[in-house]
């Protein structure tokens, strides 16, 4: 599934998924996909998001659908 998601009770872009693991705006994001991965803070399911934080940056997130816990792939 790579449209639209449900994450903490609310539907959510691939746009607005970026920007809720980044903590600001973002200029693109690919399609929404599952992770293969469970929280590490409740056990729940983690959605992926490819995005662009900046022109010359491309980051992977993963975004937890039931709790506030997100990461990237950035070191």
């Amino acid at each position: 599934m790579t449209g639209n998601r449900v994450v903490e009770g609310r539907m959510v872009t691939p746009k607005s998924l970026a920007e809720l693991v980044e903590g600001e705006s973002v200029m693109e994001a690919e399609n929404i996909e599952d992770a293969d991965r469970e929280c590490p803070d409740c056990g729940g399911d983690v959605l992926k998001v490819v995005y662009m934080p900046s022109v010359t940056e491309l980051v992977t997130g993963y975004k937890c659908q039931d709790c506030e816990w997100a990461d990237d792939d950035r070191d």
